[in-house]
């Protein structure tokens, strides 16, 4: 298997629509910050004008999500910018965005109506934009058509991170329905579906135990192109991760202590208040965490193993470790199960060498012999 370089894709998997007064420093602040936990790639544009992003800027991050979540509160009506947003979000919904509206405070009539303090927004627009009328109706077609939508309000949603965990478990689970085989021949990944749901089997994501397993082949072969596939398609499924890359070429520069320091501090999202790597506080944090890690390219596998995840580091019920090495010997002592990753066969291997001499061109009259 393969990745080749010219591949394209969306840009974010979510973008985050809010008028910055209302909840920026409140739900919409922790509903970044969860989709964030979650290794969800948002756009959220903070301070709108002020932060230097143009409005063509803002238009192309909408138009490379594949989600858009539009926080409707009291006054997000009194913006134009937000309006504007709206609008374009709605365009974008005809390539195939989903929409996700969430009523913050606010009742989703109000919104679709324009009633109360959206009528007062609405009719200081028509004052402001008197020449403009034709924008004005606009702005009001497309609140009144997203806010018809299948949304989320949070009134009698409590406590709110409850509520933020409900939605953000509905934006991963739509993110999955983008998952297909087709989406790794679109990134140049070749050979590459069966060896996934191998792998997922052998990892029993549902299983209660703590377990690791290694993949093992020639260098070249794609074990890490496997693992990094693996990692994003079950990712969501855990409360923190990490994919330790190179992890033979890193010992070798930095020493264990720093690659166990950059583990855990993607483990963790950088807190800096762990105290100390051998602290009892952090080991038990991390049997309370469930946890997906992978340890990629390591040459004296149990080692470095035993080095980076010492004995005393116990992970949550249902934690799984990925350790990648050429060496299937160096795996078995410390691994439950064990995957050879195996050359491409003459079909797969043909049709990689298309996708790259001949950029995807299926004519190879006079070249298929040869």
């Amino acid at each position: 298997m393969a990745a080749s370089s010219s591949s394209s894709q969306e840009k974010y998997e979510a973008f985050l629509s809010f008028r910055g007064e209302d909840t920026r420093d409140g739900f919409t602040g922790h509903l970044y910050n969860a989709l964030c936990q979650k290794h969800i790639n948002t756009f959220k544009d903070d301070e709108n004008l002020k932060s230097g992003h143009k409005i063509s800027e803002i238009m192309d991050a909408i138009k490379e999500s594949k989600i858009c979540i539009v926080v409707f509160s009291k006054d997000f009506a009194s913006s134009t910018w937000c309006l504007d947003e709206v609008v374009c979000i709605l365009e974008c919904k005809s390539d195939g965005n989903d929409i996700m509206p969430i009523f913050y405070g606010i009742d989703p009539s109000i919104v679709r109506k324009q009633e109360q303090s959206y009528a007062v927004s609405f009719g200081k627009h028509e004052q402001r934009f008197k020449d403009k009328m034709d924008m004005v109706q606009h702005w009001r077609d497309a609140l009144n058509e997203v806010a018809a939508l299948s949304g989320y309000d949070s009134k009698n949603k409590r406590p709110e991170y409850k509520f933020i965990d409900e939605i953000v478990e509905d934006i991963l689970s739509k993110l999955f329905r983008y998952q297909s085989p087709c989406d790794h021949s679109k990134w140049g990944l070749i050979g590459i579906e069966n060896h996934i749901e191998e792998i997922e089997g052998l990892l029993c994501i549902d299983s209660m135990d703590v377990r690791t397993i290694g993949l093992y082949g020639m260098g070249g072969i794609g074990k890490t192109t496997l693992a990094l596939a693996v990692f994003q398609k079950l990712s969501h499924h855990f409360e923190s991760c990490c994919f330790l890359r190179n992890v033979r070429e890193e010992y070798e520069k930095h020493g264990v202590m720093e690659l166990r320091k950059e583990l855990l501090s993607q483990l963790f999202y950088h807190d800096k208040t762990i105290p100390s790597l051998e602290s009892t506080h952090l080991q038990e944090r991390l049997c309370r965490t469930k946890v997906l890690i992978v340890l990629d390219d390591l040459d004296d596998a149990i080692s470095q193993l035993n080095e980076l995840l010492p004995k005393e580091y116990n992970f949550g019920a249902r934690s799984r470790i990925i350790v990648t090495t050429r060496d299937a010997q160096l795996l078995k002592s410390r691994t439950d199960k064990v995957y050879e990753v195996k050359r491409l066969n003459d079909v797969e291997a043909l049709k990689l060498f298309r996708l790259h001499a001949f950029e995807n061109n299926c004519d190879l009259e006079g070249y298929k012999a040869l």
